[in-house]
């Protein structure tokens, strides 16, 4: 083992656990009973909503107490209630923004050794042997705001290994990160675990990225329990038809993609941009020379590298930050007598031209339930109750969230948050859509349903805009895919529909 990278392995025993939230019917986890030795890696697979984020928040203590739920059974890391020796677990999320606390990459990765008492002349040890370790050679004064997706992943990695922890827990860390992104962080963890004693787990809906990593797979049940534990060869072969059934992406098994339905070429524009530059906060230029044609009814995929600029031009086109230079300009039926340029139009004119799906689902929750959450858009526009609760019970059923209709939207799964948000906005039946990363999180079964959706939306005249590393959902789903190359870089356009 390194000196200085981690602590020794840790053992977790579930007995019959359970943890349901608080509004929740059901419960996330249930009757689960598993030991993980000490030093093992294992990969745990699940469906959307099967409970395993639920379990690593667990496992990391960060859960919540009874005021937020209510467990059964009993969970344990290394004989102790997780969350009872400080720095013992750590956790690395999906997101790689939501990790980053302070401006300077070594004060980052500092931050949490000073709140669980290092020495200070102890704590920078750590943090070069962390760095190292995930192979980020940058100065400790590096600005974190100019990372890229994959680096801002390894910087949040290289801050719970300087902790030392005995249990290394990621939920799906490579889940908003491009391919160049994702090798980075997969490569980051491979050698931490070459060189490490922690005992390891990873939630990942793609198997192939760490399967080579790991000793151990397990599944959970979508109605509780454990579905199949053993090595990955025993799981993913001997399983394979189970596990396809439940949605995993089982590497070697042919995925029925849905088919794309042949449409007429577009005729017209729905929206296009002249010579668009897209900015950040204080006006910084992540992109310029942007002459995109979005055609009515089609579908445009917005794909490129993390950091070209691809959610602001989204939210750009979206009308919801001002252009830098130059225009995006709506045709005469989206805009329906509101002006030709969308960042002018009212909320109200916005909420029936364009739905927009952030990259973070949280950022548009406002109501207490899902099913109050799907309501807030139709009352806004003025519907009628009967006509409101119809499109809420028609979408709760569509993209399998009936089940969850009086829980609080901030209780759901990753993969059930964004069915909720892509919901939200499909429930004012929006002209344009435009969706940033909608399948992350997602098992095969419930990306086959959005997909699915996404093809009934645009064949019935939606538009839709949509940004995604996913390459599947790009040959899916993409008539057109725009590639954005970021500042100084040309773009390009590639028909995929033929």
């Amino acid at each position: 083992m390194s000196e200085g990278a981690s602590g020794a392995g840790a053992t977790v025993d579930a007995n019959s656990w359970g943890w349901r939230h608080s509004g929740r019917r059901r419960f996330a986890v249930s009757d689960l009973t598993l030991r993980i030795e000490t030093g093992d890696r294992v990969l745990l697979l699940g469906a959307s909503g099967s409970g395993k984020s639920t379990l690593l928040h667990a496992l990391a203590g960060v859960l919540g107490g009874e005021e937020e739920g209510e467990q059964r059974g009993a969970l344990l890391v290394n004989g102790d209630i997780p969350g009872s020796a400080r720095g013992e677990v750590g956790l690395v999320l999906q997101d790689p923004d939501s990790q980053v606390i302070l401006a300077r990459v070594g004060d980052d990765v500092a931050f949490g050794c000073e709140n669980i008492g290092v020495p200070r002349e102890e704590i920078w040890r750590r943090v070069s042997n962390a760095l190292d370790m995930v192979g980020l050679n940058l100065p400790l004064d590096h600005a974190t705001s100019s990372l890229s997706g994959g680096q801002k992943q390894r910087l949040a990695l290289a801050g719970v290994l300087a902790m030392q922890p005995s249990l290394l827990l990621l939920d799906e860390p490579t889940a908003n990160l491009d391919p160049e992104g994702v090798r980075e962080v997969r490569e980051s963890v491979g050698r931490v675990l070459a060189h490490t004693e922690c005992t390891f787990i990873v939630i990942e809906h793609r198997v192939k990225i760490w399967q080579d990593l790991v000793n151990r797979v397990i599944v959970l049940g979508a109605d509780g329990g454990v579905l199949a534990d053993g090595t990955p060869s025993e799981v993913l072969m001997a399983e394979s038809l189970a596990l396809t059934e439940a949605g995993i992406w089982v590497p070697g098994i042919a995925h029925s993609l849905p088919a794309r339905p042949p449409r007429p070429a577009p005729q017209t524009a729905l929206l296009h941009t002249e010579n668009l530059t897209i900015v950040r906060a204080r006006d910084v230029i992540v992109a310029e020379k942007i002459d995109l044609i979005v055609p009515a009814a089609s579908a445009v995929l917005i794909t490129g590298p993390n950091g070209a600029g691809k959610s602001t031009l989204a939210l750009t086109l979206a009308g919801l930050l001002q252009p830098g230079a130059g225009r995006v300009v709506a045709n005469s039926v989206l805009a329906g007598g509101a002006g030709t340029d969308p960042i002018r139009w009212k909320s109200r004119q916005l909420l029936s031209r364009v739905g927009t799906v952030f990259q973070d689902p949280e950022h548009q929750f406002v109501a207490g339930t899902v099913r109050g959450e799907l309501a807030v858009g139709p009352k806004a526009l003025g519907l009628s109750p009967v006509l409101v609760q119809s499109r809420v019970d028609d979408l709760l059923g569509r993209l399998r969230l009936d089940h969850l209709a009086e829980a609080n939207p901030f209780t759901l799964s990753g993969g059930e948050k964004r069915r909720l948000s892509v919901a939200t906005v499909l429930a004012t039946q929006p002209q344009l859509l435009v969706l940033d990363e909608p399948t992350f999180g997602q098992d095969f079964r419930t990306w086959q349903e959005i997909v699915a959706l996404l093809h009934e939306l645009i064949d019935a005249g939606t538009t839709v805009v949509a940004v995604s590393h996913d390459s599947e959902f790009v040959d899916a789903v993409a008539d057109y895919d725009f590639h954005l190359n970021g500042h100084d870089a040309p773009h390009s356009v590639r028909m995929v529909r033929s």
